[in-house]
């Protein structure tokens, strides 16, 4: 009788812990923010495509932001709250 008893408990805690471990394995549904592929050009924020965005921040302090909008690339760049925007169109 003693085995059967053990059997069951060893039993109860797999059958938890497989539990909880799918609960914590579960998609995040409350719509936030997704990640995306790296190669895709967007970002979903708030379910809304947002292009994706290029930054980086030099040791002076400017900036340069580079990203995709339709068959242009569009560069920013900025220092000291101004900001230069340069469209190339292929």
């Amino acid at each position: 009788m003693k085995s059967i008893y053990l059997k069951s408990a060893i039993g109860m805690v797999a059958v938890g812990a497989l539990g909880a471990a799918a609960w914590t394995a579960a998609p995040d549904r409350r719509g936030g923010d997704r990640n995306t592929p790296e190669a895709w050009p967007y970002e979903l924020k708030n379910g809304k495509r947002v292009p994706r965005v290029a930054r980086t921040v030099n040791p002076d302090g400017s900036w340069t932001e580079e990203y995709r909008a339709g068959n242009c690339t569009v560069t920013r760049t900025g220092r000291d709250g101004e900001v230069r925007e340069t469209r190339k169109c292929d």
